[in-house]
């Protein structure tokens, strides 16, 4: 067979990525520090944007949507004088509605306790013990978990430095009597029995139980351990009873770092009968374009230097107005998807979580037509804050249970919330199996299989009936 060359046309079609959607996806999935974070780096890097002087402040409801328009990325196509003289004159906005109530206290950020490591470190300076002993003090916390446990071994301790070994004990034994009594243990066991011992409950049953009956203490099997310890179910009652007031976990209590700050990006008010959207634009910085380089533009002048800087503005140009543009597009996508939000969730605002409805991405992306990837992407690291709480924006998302009542299906949330109140309610001394609690469900009307009753229950962090059984006999 012959090879030959030759011409033909092809008609085809293909998704194209243009740096402006590529942007708009980057930021639309930022949460709002991360947003921040990306612009105020952007003022660094683009001499072509600047900071408005003016104060942002909660956006009110924006303006009507625009017609849907081709991203363009030539230069040409920006009527960039227009623009400037809009800028120039630095007009303010709109007055924007100002509601502050309800939201949460900025002072919580504020705050910035001390660890666990500061908290140890000032009582070991503040003990009057030797310099040795406070060297070796200082290498025992270092050496502490979150939970206060130590997790470097006395060896190890103790060829740090070269130590003695009764150094090291007595320091660890120092710092265990330090607030929280128990830290620096190496088990459960040593911890609880410090924590006895600073009861004056040293050599008592309860001591006892700790040392050598945690398998039974923890499997409930309260016969044995009183035939074991030979006591009267009361008084083995009275000794659980000062275990259960230990701290398995003395350090936790000075753990910062599971403390976790968010600011909403979404406010709704109520207004007369209505509920409000209020976009949250604090700490984003307003962007505008520099009119000085309008002028450098419009300048003229020949040579190779001058056109090079020249094509470096116009660069520069295309950048901010995909920035501006991008983060406007995203406030009004964050907008649209939390404004169906409240529509479909309106009966959960008035009257509370038993009233949450189902609803999944599809229903919000039919409702402002956009795709579910977009309004995945909306829900993902956003914050809404509502007279009822603070909730993440996908808390409204979730699957429904069939009812036999009212044909509607109700929200997993609902059904947990039911469950968590059956316990609550339940006797102690008689905890309700998984099996009883279908029961009561199916009394209310809820269709539900005991494995999803399980499921449900230990999302709650909810133990089983056996381990909730709060009785001696």
């Amino acid at each position: 067979m012959a090879l030959e060359q030759k011409l033909s046309i092809r008609m085809s079609q293909r998704l194209v990525m243009t740096p402006s959607l590529q942007q708009a996806i980057k930021l639309l999935q930022m949460s709002k520090l991360e947003l921040a974070e990306e612009i105020q780096q952007e003022l660094l890097e683009n001499p072509v944007l600047e900071e408005s002087q003016l104060e942002a402040s909660g956006a009110d409801k924006p303006d009507p949507e625009p017609e849907a328009e081709t991203p363009s990325e030539t230069f040409d196509d920006i009527d960039y004088e227009a623009y400037f003289q809009n800028v120039d004159a630095d007009v303010p906005p709109p007055p924007r509605r100002e509601v502050r109530e309800g939201l949460p206290s900025f002072e919580t950020m504020l705050s910035n306790p001390p660890d666990l490591t500061d908290h140890l470190t000032w009582q070991l300076e503040m003990n009057k013990v030797g310099k040795l002993h406070k060297e070796i003090g200082q290498a025992i916390v270092g050496n502490l978990n979150h939970d206060g446990y130590l997790r470097a071994t006395l060896e190890e301790i103790r060829d740090m430095g070269g130590y003695s070994m009764e150094d090291v004990l007595a320091t660890v034994e120092l710092i265990q009597g330090f607030d929280p009594v128990g830290v620096a243990s190496r088990d459960l066991v040593e911890c609880l029995c410090v924590q006895l011992k600073h009861l004056g409950q040293a050599g008592t049953p309860a001591e006892t139980i700790v040392r050598h009956h945690m398998d039974k203490l923890q499997s409930r099997k309260y016969k044995e351990l009183a035939t074991a310890l030979d006591l009267e179910m009361e008084d083995l009652e009275a000794e659980i009873e000062i275990i259960l007031g230990l701290d398995p976990r003395p350090g936790q209590r000075y753990n910062t770092e599971d403390n976790h700050y968010v600011i909403p990006d979404v406010q709704v008010v109520k207004i007369d009968d209505e509920y409000v959207v209020i976009l949250n634009d604090d700490g984003l910085p307003r962007l505008k374009i520099s009119p000085v380089y309008r002028r450098m533009l419009a300048a003229k002048g020949a040579g190779a230097e001058r056109a090079e800087t020249k094509e470096y503005v116009r660069n520069k140009l295309r950048s901010a107005f995909r920035l501006i543009k991008s983060v406007e597009e995203r406030q009004r996508t964050i907008y649209k998807v939390a404004t169906a939000i409240v529509k479909f969730q309106k009966e959960f605002l008035d009257h509370g979580i038993e009233h949450l409805k189902p609803l999944v991405l599809k229903d919000v992306a039919e409702e402002i037509g956009m795709h579910e990837s977009t309004v995945s992407r909306v829900v993902n690291n956003k914050y809404m804050h509502t007279h009822r709480g603070l909730f993440e924006m996908r808390y409204f998302f979730h699957s429904g249970i069939a009812s036999s009542r009212g044909g509607d299906n109700i929200s997993s949330h609902t059904v947990k919330e039911q469950i968590r109140k059956i316990i609550l309610g339940e006797d102690p001394r008689k905890p309700l199996s998984d099996s009883a609690i279908v029961k009561i469900l199916k009394a209310a009307g809820l269709q539900i299989a005991r494995r999803t009753v399980a499921k449900y229950r230990e999302e709650l962090k909810i133990v089983s009936s056996s381990a909730r059984k709060q009785g001696f006999r």
